[in-house]
């Protein structure tokens, strides 16, 4: 699962036969612990995400929740003012509309009986 914050961006997956552990995982040095202070985080170069730390499921569930009932952004673009994450933001922003687009297109043309390769 993907968390896009406007100060973290995490990749939280399970690993086979860990069920009351996550591994919360991310690319930039800082973001876990801007969401899980308490994270004993390890960084392996070479691996696909830099930076990863296993959190209990519970611990996970409640920071979650936390990010939920505090959100006040009626915009969650504005709402990132750090310009490289914004920016990184945008562009998953952008690739994200463009499948919509051609999601939809596709979609519609299916009911159409027409087919695109």
């Amino acid at each position: 699962m993907w968390i896009f914050l406007k100060n973290s961006f995490l990749s939280i997956v399970q690993k086979p036969d860990d069920i009351d552990t996550l591994t919360v995982r991310a690319r930039i040095k800082g973001d876990i612990e801007a969401v899980f202070p308490e994270a004993k985080v390890s960084e392996g170069e070479g691996t696909d995400y830099r930076f990863r730390a296993r959190i209990p499921r519970e611990i996970v569930a409640k920071a979650m929740q936390e990010q939920v009932m505090t959100l006040t952004a009626s915009n969650f673009k504005a709402s990132v003012s750090e310009r490289h994450r914004h920016d990184a933001y945008m562009g998953v922003w952008s690739v994200m509309y463009d499948f919509q687009e051609g999601y939809e297109a596709g979609r519609s043309g299916q009911l159409n009986g027409s087919s695109h390769g």
